[in-house]
């Protein structure tokens, strides 16, 4: 009895509403990282050391994105391909996934508070904002 009210009221959405929303949640969280990357950079006198930090954050999100996001992404993609047409909109990520998102969200707040200098860690959000960024058009492609 129970399952079949909480069936009745789940939120269900097609899988093309599940890739657009787990698109636009890894974009939307890549640009957010860049941006704060890029307010870190271009805030000091240092030209050339901005410009090459920035170049290594772009290097590191382009093989982030091509060895490590495109690599979930596609784990993902085919586990909402498996689903039926019709899914819990929250299904767009895996159950274990959401403790990861807390990890990263946790490290990214330790880090940023960290005394390592904002120049050399906007590397790191450039990288894995980038990654998210570019990783996230896999999503987006599967809606087509």
């Amino acid at each position: 009895m129970l399952n079949s009210i909480l069936n009745k009221y789940k939120p269900a959405v097609n899988n093309s509403i599940l890739f657009f929303l787990a698109g636009l949640a890894w974009s939307g969280v890549g640009v957010m990282l860049i941006k704060k990357a890029i307010s870190w950079i271009f805030v000091n006198d240092k030209i050339p050391l901005n410009y090459i930090v920035f170049v290594l954050g772009i290097i590191l999100g382009v093989v982030v994105a091509i060895f490590g996001f495109s690599k979930v992404a596609n784990k993902n993609i085919n586990r909402i391909n498996k689903k039926s047409n019709k899914s819990c909109i929250f299904g767009f990520i895996a159950w274990k996934s959401y403790l990861l998102i807390i990890f990263m969200v946790g490290l990214g707040i330790t880090l940023r508070h960290s005394s390592l200098p904002k120049l050399y860690l906007s590397v790191i959000y450039n990288g894995v904002g980038l990654g998210l960024f570019l990783a996230s058009f896999r999503y987006f492609k599967e809606i087509l």
